[in-house]
């Protein structure tokens, strides 16, 4: 199942929910939004996270706080953005994973681009206990980040409000059909100028090529993690064999109210709350893969980057790429759904990485050198 990169709806999107919450408002501290030219500048307000969330934390080469990437260098470096995407049901009985590309983002959902360069949309939702919370976060989310009187101006608050309201409608939504009942994680690439910000919650993951180097931009929310496990228990939740109270093998999603103990009003262990990475994108930067959890049971990082690194040389073609992912994931036998989108930052394939070739100092010995004298002084007879 594939989409090409000139639409905006959802794979099998079912969702016809109108349900729109409040946006939340919090006092903040200082984040980071974009200028006219898409660098990161400090602005103001944000949503208060727990504190277990305020870690310092790193993801490869780019320097993170609070959970925020920032790279400041290629100034004069303007994306030219290419996708596709590809979904597989693979070995199970149902479809619950959904994903969305928009590269025209603005455009498509009726707004003035703010700046020079490509605005763009790209999301993976891997939903549980069916596929409706899926298709409602992959429908409503990018809607609520539009519909914020914020945006673009402070899109690291309004990516984390998008979530949440996401999330809060989707209760609702429950709440009016009990059918709809379900859980997802998910996963929100934007694309604004030269700034890439990703939102993440649950273990999607997205994996920026830097030259040929994997560069982490997501977090997987295991309740093992110790982070995770942290907030969990100060939310009065437990993990039980890698489990969040013994039901959940993720510690962030939307949806799954219906499960008892996971979420209420006052909050719960299951968090709604996405984790923020951005990055200012750079001549160096080649294309980004974001996928379900599906692809990452059978691929480490960098083996990802590599494997679509040779295909992109091949054919130069980000659907072609997604699909390649997806069938080299059913052929190491990946045993979930899979859903894989490609994003590609430059209009021609990626380069061949020459590397240096060291140089190598000779030196002669004191004996070869006597040698080497008395060869020369026999030519010379």
């Amino acid at each position: 199942m594939m989409e090409e990169n000139n639409g905006i709806d959802c794979l099998e999107n079912a969702s016809t929910s109108e349900g729109k919450p409040p946006n939340p408002r919090t006092p903040s501290y200082m984040q980071q939004c974009p200028t006219s030219d898409g660098v990161l500048k400090p602005c103001k307000k944000s949503l208060v996270r727990h504190p277990s969330l305020q870690v310092k934390s790193k993801a490869s080469d780019i320097a993170v706080e609070n959970g925020h990437a920032i790279e400041n260098h290629g100034a004069d470096f303007i994306p030219i953005v290419r996708s596709g995407a590809w979904a597989d049901i693979g070995f199970r009985t149902s479809m619950e994973d959904v994903y969305l590309c928009v590269d025209d983002f603005m455009h498509d959902y009726g707004l003035k681009n703010f700046a020079d360069g490509p605005s763009a949309f790209y999301g993976v939702f891997d939903g549980h206990g069916g596929k409706h919370a899926a298709d409602f976060a992959c429908y409503h989310l990018p809607r609520f980040i539009v519909e914020d009187a914020d945006f673009p101006g402070e899109i690291e608050r309004v990516l984390a409000s998008a979530f949440l309201q996401t999330d809060t409608a989707f209760a609702e939504a429950c709440a009016l059909d009990s059918a709809l009942a379900s859980g997802t994680t998910a996963l929100a690439a934007l694309i604004l100028g030269r700034m890439l910000v990703v939102a993440n919650a649950g273990d999607c993951r997205a994996v920026l090529c830097r030259r040929g180097k994997a560069i982490e931009m997501s977090r997987d929310h295991k309740p093992i993690c110790n982070r995770e496990k942290k907030r969990i228990e100060a939310s009065g939740g437990y993990v039980c064999d890698g489990y969040l109270n013994g039901q959940l093998n993720v510690a962030r999603a939307l949806g799954d109210w219906h499960v008892e103990g996971m979420k209420g009003a006052d909050g719960g262990s299951l968090s709604a709350e996405p984790e923020l990475m951005t990055a200012n994108l750079t001549e160096e930067d080649e294309f980004l893969i974001i996928g379900c959890d599906g692809l990452w049971d059978v691929f480490r990082s960098q083996n990802a980057v590599d494997f679509a690194r040779r295909r992109l040389q091949e054919h130069n073609d980000p659907v072609m790429c997604s699909k390649d992912l997806v069938d080299e994931a059913l052929k190491r036998k990946s045993g979930d759904n899979l859903a894989v989108v490609v994003v590609c930052f430059q209009s021609h394939p990626p380069p061949n990485l020459v590397a240096p070739r060291a140089r190598v100092q000779r030196s002669f010995s004191a004996e070869g050198l006597r040698e080497l004298q008395s060869f020369l002084d026999s030519l010379g007879n």
